[in-house]
């Protein structure tokens, strides 16, 4: 297995998530995003290695674009009232889970997959672990850049909105991404 492959795939398929990560990391504890971050890359890798050519078989990548709707639903609905108790069923760490799936999935399923599809049960694991180890140290580092005092002032005054516009673009960018919008436009 090649590690530099490895973590050069992570990053380019997480990158778009880095800046999420800022937003998250306000809103919630580290250990909690960390926690959900890494559930969804697990989920993820596995998936793209158990299922992955049955994935590819039986649902072109353009359907995964529905998974689009999620960053935008989330978006307008209004979780502005953190402090009413109303929220308290509400897991931070699905929260950070359901947004990583629906901002990576298919990008993580569509590029993790030929990485992961000649592996070995062993390789795979090893897989697992480096890409677990690489989780936990992206949140770190994400969680000292938002320390930074400038942009503090920024997530302070403008987190709530700019995530809301972040999760619509996203959703727009799986849709487009994915080959939904494609797809629907030669339909019609």
């Amino acid at each position: 297995m090649n590690y530099w492959i490895l973590a050069l795939t992570f990053i380019s398929v997480n990158l778009d998530f880095f800046f999420m990560l800022l937003f998250l990391l306000k809103k919630y504890s580290v250990p909690k995003v960390m926690l959900g971050y890494l559930l969804g890359n697990i989920i993820l890798l596995i998936a793209s290695y158990v299922i992955g050519k049955a994935l590819a078989a039986f649902l072109p990548e353009w359907i995964l674009g529905i998974l689009g709707f999620l960053p935008i639903y989330m978006a307008f609905h209004d979780d502005d009232d953190d402090d009413d108790g109303a929220k308290n069923h509400r897991s931070p760490v699905l929260s950070v889970l359901i947004t990583y799936l629906s901002v990576c999935a298919g990008c993580n399923l569509s590029i993790f997959l030929p990485v992961l599809v000649g592996e070995t049960w062993t390789n795979f694991l090893a897989t697992l672990i480096f890409i677990s180890f690489l989780t936990i140290l992206v949140v770190l580092l994400i969680k000292a850049v938002a320390n930074i005092p400038a942009v503090s002032r920024v997530m302070e005054a403008h987190g709530e909105k700019l995530m809301k516009v972040c999760y619509v673009l996203i959703g727009l960018y799986v849709f487009w991404d994915s080959g939904l919008i494609e797809h629907l436009i030669h339909l019609f």
